[in-house]
């Protein structure tokens, strides 16, 4: 089986397609891009390289990939973007390559959902399982981490990181970073309940969950400085598994987390 092109699309020679893909009418696939097998491009998709596109991705129209990233101290040194398999860029998605400043690649991992719009910057590192709803935005050097929720128009400032299992509600203008298995809303974003629904999505444990709930009171409903609570927590509480994430997350980011 050899991949299937529409005669009014357009595919470089130096580009690379896997058996079985399936490019729609009036696209563009650049040199330097490689699309691997089930992977499918309904049309009017432009894909720019040096770029890596993962097994059977869905690719809706006006989606634009790997295109130079929006920073002026980009030279045009050759960067990349590499996506993993089985994500959905609906329309008008876009994610760029990588910058110098950066290590030159910008990374989505695999069972993405990126809707409507969204965004997807320079040198960000997604993982799997990501949901960026409608006009999602990621600036530069984001991390986003498995398993977190945008949802529509949420920006979030460059070199932030979302920890893994959060809930970033609509229109939440994020500036700092978010722990994970939280719920972050607001302009300026802040931490305002446990994501309890995610939780359960994971498969937390019960009493993990309790542990959880006690760990999010110690830590952003008390009084005490947020170093001091982080101690109580880890004794209290740090033989639990999700709770020593968390606690690790803040640990490495508190200097972030307590602007």
């Amino acid at each position: 089986m050899t991949a299937r092109v529409h005669p009014s699309s357009v595919v470089a020679r130096e580009a690379w397609l896997d058996d079985d893909v399936e490019i729609g009418p009036f696209c563009q696939v650049g040199p330097g891009v490689h699309v691997q097998g089930g992977t499918v491009l309904l049309g009017h998709v432009a894909l720019f390289g040096p770029l890596t596109l993962g097994r059977d991705n869905r690719i809706h129209p006006f989606a634009v990939l790997g295109a130079d990233p929006q920073d002026k101290s980009h030279s045009g040194a050759e960067t990349r973007l590499e996506i993993g398999d089985r994500n959905v860029f609906r329309e008008q998605a876009t994610a760029h390559r990588g910058t110098e400043k950066g290590d030159g690649v910008t990374r989505i991992g695999s069972d993405n959902w990126l809707l409507v719009g969204a965004h997807v910057a320079h040198d960000c590192q997604v993982g799997s399982s990501v949901v960026l709803t409608n006009l999602a935005t990621l600036g530069g050097h984001v991390v986003v981490e498995d398993n977190v929720v945008c949802g529509g128009h949420v920006a979030v400032a460059p070199f932030v990181r979302l920890g893994r299992g959060a809930f970033i509600a609509g229109g939440a203008r994020v500036e700092t970073d978010v722990p994970p298995f939280v719920i972050a809303q607001g302009d300026r974003a802040r931490v305002r309940s446990l994501n309890s629904v995610g939780l359960g999505r994971l498969g937390v444990p019960a009493p993990s969950q309790v542990a959880l709930r006690a760990a999010f009171k110690g830590l952003f409903l008390g009084s005490v400085p947020r170093s001091q609570a982080l101690v109580s927590v880890r004794q209290q509480w740090g033989h639990d598994p999700w709770v020593g994430e968390l606690c690790a997350f803040m640990e490495r980011r508190l200097p972030s987390l307590d602007r």
